[in-house]
């Protein structure tokens, strides 16, 4: 952590604690190796490649005092161990024969990321000569014994990532060499003694993710050496401590989701080293001191969803550093500080009045999120000096005025998202627009934007996604688009349009005023005239959807039996080809005379219009009328996984690499939908039926039926909903919906991709056992054969993590 620290260790290690070893003789160095091997014999794999060494016959076997320092893993001094390094060895067992009064001159002791399962026994105490003391990432258990404190030479503890519980003990107050202090992930409780401020040498605290509470000890100022200190993810209540304004050493201060409230200390801004302030998720209030102006080092500040009122510091980002700031969930208010123009950072902030014409000083801002505050007044055209400009987001403000000709005429040639939706523009999309040649998403929804749509739209080379959906542009003039796309695969133009409420009389009415207008210029066009005529509605791929309506309806020769490739709950799938050769899905849902009334139809395009993601099918647009609602989504040619693992031969070309990136696709997709989205989106049904594979076998999470928008501000009760064997046991009698379902989901799923077919009964197996007593063999798919050890392991990541997700408990 810098030289002191290193100063500091030399200083205890070498000077304050030198290690006297007297020469052990053969009977001393045997008895080690014997107590070692003891340790190894309970180990659940016996077979550990790592450990192969350890044995009577390695090394010299005629001198048995060279053992066990011949030994990998293993240092001695003077023929006696005096390190133990097995970090990652892949060791399954536990520490109640681990040799503790058998290693008398045992300085280093790091059994990190392995499976040690168990408590800690309090013969750890005996191991009076240790330093370094390092267990993260294990699967410990129980209570930290109180014989801890008898290792009074300890720099470094770590049982970081496990599962230990109870209170911190008190004794560790007693361990005042302690430099480095890491028992985060965890389950602590109760609160922190004060005799926590007594380990003055500390420089690193981390005691996040546990269940600790109370308030924050004020003897924490007196470790004024402290560097880094993270309490986040607890339940600590009450203000920081006056005494923090000690801590002026602090490059790191994390106490985010927690309960604290009050202001933020004023002495925070004296922090001048700090780097990192994390104060999110609590009920602070008051106003944000100016101090915070002075962290010239400061690179991310969090203060969001907290109760702060009044204007951010005005020197705020003065010395450029800040790269993140998040403030969003607040009640600030006043203009955007000046001094920002020294970011190049992502900002999301709340703030009233208009944006200062000083942003276009902001030439370093690579991303520039101002969306949902109480900005009002015309977009300046100083936004046109932008040059570094990756994404723009202004959407869900009050901005007025028409869209400056600056877009397309200034510098953002680097500009590739821009979202002025849901605003009160005015006026035509400026034809300059056409400049920006690396636009790929473009978002002008919901505003009063008039005129035709600029034909040079269409040309655009990268352009993908645009949506241009509830204004008043005059869309039939601008048929190139729905032709670029039918007749050009190579690039793919997707026009997302959201439905109308069609409960709304005034919206239907302009819906269909807009539709007689069509009808008045195209005349020549008889069939679809009627159609339109009819009341129907298209949306498929770009602004004129018909033309590609009719080529389905033919290409499947109006959804024949000979084109189904698959059939659901709420309808089936056919396979299209459109005359540019590509080929697509297309779902007909039953027949529902109403399409408002359609909630599967309606949820699957709010849900795929919306979200956007390399493992989430692709939708490329809709239609509905009288006779048929569909949906059009990308094809996969190699369908479902389900299908995949029915069949033997293909079951076995998806081998456990194949597989491993399965899930590992599924993840991130459902991460996406909970984490990314907003509101969350829950799917409600994931399964292997609705797994698509690609070519490469990369997953994509598909059918979108029975998707659920999660509001925070709502209860989401719903009727039940998902495939028998993977829906969550606590929703058929709590009908809750959150993201907690697709969880359990998930966890039956990675265990199918695993074993090749349905859990079933092996999931109750898999909750009531111990790890140790489960056999992965019997968990495997047979048609396989045994994976190496490197994906072996992998194997037993994913099964723990399914085991975690298909906890009787959703908590």
């Amino acid at each position: 952590m810098g030289s002191f620290k290193i100063i500091t260790i030399f200083y205890l290690v070498v000077i304050v604690f030198p290690s006297f070893h007297p020469k052990c003789g053969a009977s001393a160095s045997a008895e080690e190796a014997a107590a070692l091997l003891k340790w190894k014999a309970r180990f659940l794999n016996q077979n550990n490649s790592f450990l192969t060494s350890w044995n009577l016959q390695s090394g010299n076997a005629k001198n048995s005092s060279v053992l066990p320092c011949t030994w990998a893993g293993i240092s001695c001094i003077d023929g006696s161990v005096n390190r133990l390094n097995l970090s990652d060895w892949s060791i399954k067992g536990s520490l109640y024969d681990f040799p503790f009064s058998s290693l008398p001159n045992l300085e280093y002791l790091d059994l990190s990321f392995n499976q040690i399962f168990g408590s800690i026994p309090k013969q750890i105490g005996n191991l009076s000569k240790l330093i370094y003391l390092d267990f993260w990432a294990n699967e410990l258990s129980g209570k930290i014994p109180p014989e801890i404190c008898n290792l009074r030479n300890l720099t470094h503890l770590g049982f970081a990532s496990n599962q230990l519980s109870g209170p911190i003990p008190v004794s560790i107050g007693n361990l005042t060499n302690l430099i480095e202090l890491y028992l985060y992930e965890n389950q602590f409780s109760s609160s922190i003694s004060k005799e926590i401020g007594d380990l003055k040498f500390l420089t690193d605290m981390e005691l996040g993710e546990n269940q600790l509470n109370g308030s924050i000890p004020s003897s924490i100022g007196n470790l004024s050496n402290l560097e880094a200190l993270e309490l986040y993810n607890n339940q600590f209540f009450g203000s920081i401590p006056a005494t923090f304004g000690n801590l002026n050493r602090l490059v790191n201060l994390d106490l985010s989701s927690n309960q604290l409230l009050g202001s933020i200390p004023v002495s925070i801004g004296n922090f001048s080293n700090l780097r990192i302030l994390f104060l999110r998720e609590n009920q602070f209030s008051g106003t944000i001191p100016q101090e915070l102006g002075n962290l010239n080092k400061l690179v991310v500040l969090e203060l969001d969803h907290n109760q702060f009122f009044g204007p951010l510091p005005k020197l705020l980002c003065q010395s450029g550093m800040l790269q993140n700031i998040t403030v969003s969930g607040n009640m600030l208010t006043g203009p955007i500080p000046r001094s920002l123009k020294n970011c190049s950072s992502l900002l999301r902030a709340r703030f009233d009045g208009g944006i200062p014409p000083e942003i276009g000083n902001l030439t370093q801002l690579h991303a520039l999120d101002l969306s949902s505050n109480y900005l009002s007044g015309e977009i300046p055209k100083a936004v046109g000096k932008l040059a570094s400009m990756l994404k723009l987001d202004l959407h869900h403000n009050q901005l007025a005025g028409g869209i400056p000709q600056e877009f397309g005429i200034g510098e953002l040639t680097q500009l590739s998202e821009l979202d002025l939706s849901q605003n009160f523009l005015t006026g035509e999309i400026p034809s300059e627009f056409q400049n920006l040649q690396s636009l790929w998403t473009l978002d002008l929804s919901q505003n009063n934007l008039s005129g035709l749509i600029p034909k040079a739209l269409a040309e655009m080379p990268g352009l993908l996604h645009i949506n241009l959906s509830f204004n008043n542009l005059e869309a039939c003039e601008s048929s190139r688009l729905i032709k670029k796309h039918v007749k050009d695969k190579r690039k793919e133009f997707v026009l997302k349009i959201v439905l109308p409420l069609l409960g709304s009389i005034i919206l239907l009415g302009v819906l269909f005023g807009a539709l007689r207008l069509c009808d008045r210029r195209k005349r020549n066009s008889r069939v679809e005239d009627m159609e339109v005529k009819k009341g129907s509605l298209f949306a498929i791929c770009a602004y004129d959807g018909k033309v590609v309506y009719k080529e389905i309806v033919r290409s499947t020769e109006e959804f024949s039996e000979t084109y189904c490739i698959g059939k659901g709950g709420c309808g089936s799938v056919y396979k299209a080809q459109l005359p540019s050769g590509e080929v697509v899905a297309v779902k007909r849902l039953h027949n529902i005379p109403n399409v408002a009334k359609d909630k599967s139809f309606l949820n699957e395009i709010r849900a795929l219009t919306e979200i956007k993601h390399r493992n989430i099918v692709k939708l490329f647009g809709f239609c509905s009328n009288a006779q048929h609602s569909v949906l059009v989504y990308e094809y996969l040619e190699r369908g479902s996984l389900a299908n995949i693992l029915s069949i033997e031969e293909e079951a076995k070309e998806l081998d456990w690499q194949k597989r491993l990136n399965i899930v590992k696709g599924v993840a991130h997709a459902l991460s996406y939908m909970h984490h990314d989205c907003s509101p969350p989106i829950v799917h409600r049904d994931i399964s292997s039926n609705n797994i698509l594979l690609d070519p490469e076998c990369e997953a994509h999470v598909s059918d979108f039926g029975t998707s659920k928008f999660l509001r925070r501000d709502s209860s989401n009760w719903s009727s039940l909903a998902g495939t028998y064997g993977y829906v969550a046991p606590e929703f058929a009698y709590t009908m809750k919906v959150n993201e907690k379902c697709d969880v359990y989901s998930f966890g039956v799923l990675a265990m199918e991709v695993i074993k090749g077919k349905h859990p079933g009964d092996l999931i109750a197996n898999l909750l009531s056992s111990k790890l140790e007593e489960i056999e992965l063999k019997d968990l495997l798919d047979q048609r396989l054969l045994y994976p190496n050890q490197e994906i072996e392991k992998n194997l037993i990541s994913i099964l723990k993590l399914a085991r975690e997700c298909l906890h009787v408990d959703p908590q």
